[in-house]
């Protein structure tokens, strides 16, 4: 199985079977962080889902730094996204980073309005929940998902 990995708080891991048929998608795990308010990904939680997934490889949205964007958000988008890795890197798992417009371009995404992933997403696998507007990160780590299985690996 193959998975693809929307990061960030509103992401999603999506898993293909190696034929790129659908199996299943699930939002990025979550927890507080310490005693304030603020959220972050949950490394127990993602590993227990990976593992449970024991996938034969992933891909990783590659991600940095957004213009106008708040130095204290990038942090905790970054320690979520080094948590990622970090997670899939102890449990073994193959895993490659590809830019938003790597896998955008191969799905014909590029200059197109947001909701065209999840669009897209819905007509490649209707057995998918995409039904909500906020469902973009689920979407998105379908269509990374199936970018992965075109890469040799």
């Amino acid at each position: 199985m193959k998975i693809g990995i929307d990061p960030g708080l509103t992401g999603a891991i999506a898993v293909l079977s190696n034929e790129g048929k659908f199996i299943s998608v699930h939002d990025m795990p979550i927890m507080k962080l310490g005693k304030s308010k603020k959220n972050q990904v949950d490394p127990v939680a993602l590993s227990e889902l990976i593992m449970g997934i024991a996938p034969t490889s992933a891909i990783l949205e590659k991600v940095g730094a957004m213009p106008g964007q708040g130095v204290a958000s990038m942090f905790n988008f970054g320690m979520g996204y080094g948590v990622i890795q970090g997670v899939l890197a102890a449990l073994w798992v193959d895993y490659e980073l590809s830019t938003p417009q790597k896998w955008k371009k191969a799905c014909g995404l590029i200059g197109k309005e947001k909701d065209a992933a999840r669009l897209l997403a819905i007509e490649l696998f209707p057995d998918a929940s995409l039904a909500r507007k906020k469902d973009g990160g689920r979407a998105d780590a379908l269509l990374i998902a199936n970018y992965c299985k075109h890469l040799k690996y």
